[in-house]
């Protein structure tokens, strides 16, 4: 739903009535994540995608139907055609869940208040039921960043349990397939909710203002990340030298590190190679809840480095959650090819992955998010 949220959010403002077509799972091999939609408006207008191409035609028509019978949501299947590969279906193999449902903006007032809030830069969850009782069936619930609900549709015990995952996911910066209720304590209803999340931007923090720091900074602002360049000299630490970092920092890196927020998906990224900045700084770095902490250097600077963090009273524990040397295999050489190492561990890592070819493994290429544990577990995944 949000990659679209732009139309969305004018055809609000409009009250534009429209049907949301909304990719709610996925088996296999699919061109686009769960959470993908596409819409069409009542002039037959429509803005999005969610299969490259192969499907569009029969989800637009299903559009339109249901916008005509402004009757309850729909759902659809879509898979690969033996018979037919250019047929309706999914050449790449996969298969396509939809949920296909009538949005009247005008009696939703609480989604036009979070599209506002996306198309602002806040962030923002959204959830919609996919599976459950009819009368839940394409509901939505949206929270903002400080946990607040909007009024919305959903109410009792069901608005708190899919609130609490909601905030939760939008803490952890994803979107998530979730299954809660069936509690007759908490939450008697058992249903799905696919929540849509528009996190605030990770944090990648690149501490030492070298060559390779300028090449990753903008490797990780491609990403999207907010990049943070530290260095404790301030001939280096420069905006000319790292014209793609959103901040440049003049402290020493652990003392930075030790005032700075971050949270699961802040990468910490150590450059310096140099241990009067690396172990005060990763004996820090590896006591916090963040997702990834990578040191550069040499086998040799590793295996010193690992020495003398032990010695500063880091566990085993910690010391394995440590990528050093930092990094993938990949025979990187120049700044320009180490900040895709960087970058392609990390994006491994986050998703936990293996980083090997995919010529050399088997099973679906996309993995769905989908979250069954409490919301307090996913706070913390």
């Amino acid at each position: 739903m949000l990659n679209i949220a732009d139309t969305l959010h004018r055809w609000c403002r409009e009250a534009r009535p429209f049907a949301l077509a909304t990719v709610v799972d996925v088996t296999g091999s699919a061109p686009l994540p769960i959470g993908t939609s596409v819409a069409v408006d009542v002039d037959g207008n429509a803005v999005g995608s969610i299969s490259g191409g192969c499907v569009e035609g029969a989800v637009y028509e299903l559009c339109r139907q249901v916008l005509h019978d402004q009757g309850p949501p729909q759902r659809a299947w879509f898979g690969y055609s033996d018979d037919d590969a250019f047929a309706v279906g999914l050449t790449c193999g996969g298969e396509l869940d939809v949920l296909v449902q009538h949005i009247d903006p005008a009696a939703q007032p609480h989604l036009t208040a979070a599209l506002t809030d996306v198309t602002e830069g806040r962030p923002v969850a959204v959830a919609q039921v996919i599976d459950g009782p009819q009368e839940l069936l394409g509901r939505i619930l949206c929270a903002d960043a400080e946990g607040r609900i909007y009024p919305g549709t959903l109410t009792g015990a069901v608005q708190r349990e899919v609130g609490a995952q909601a905030r939760a996911l939008l803490r952890a910066g994803r979107t998530a397939r979730v299954d809660i209720g069936g509690d007759a304590a908490t939450c008697p209803e058992h249903l799905s909710a696919l929540i849509h999340v528009k996190a605030s931007r990770p944090h990648m923090i690149v501490f030492g203002a070298v060559d390779f720091a300028a090449a990753l900074s903008q490797a990780g602002s491609f990403l999207g990340y907010r990049v943070t360049v530290c260095d404790a000299r301030p001939v280096f630490a420069t905006a000319a030298r790292f014209p793609h970092a959103d901040e440049i920092v003049v402290d020493w890196p652990h003392r930075y590190l030790e005032h700075t927020e971050v949270d699961a998906r802040t990468a910490v990224c150590v450059l310096t190679h140099d241990a009067k900045f690396d172990i005060p700084l990763l004996r820090l770095a590896l006591g916090l809840t963040v997702g990834y902490v990578g040191a550069m250097g040499s086998r040799r600077t590793h295996h010193e480095r690992l020495r003398l963090l032990r010695k500063a009273g880091v566990t085993e524990e910690q010391l394995a959650r440590l990528r050093s040397p930092i990094g993938l295999d990949l025979g990187a050489c120049t700044p320009q090819e180490t900040a895709i190492s960087i970058t392609a561990e990390i994006i491994a890592h986050a998703n936990g992955n293996t980083g090997l070819p995919l010529t050399h493994t088997t099973g679906a290429i996309h993995h769905s998010p989908r979250l069954r544990q409490p919301a307090s577990a996913a706070i913390t995944a």
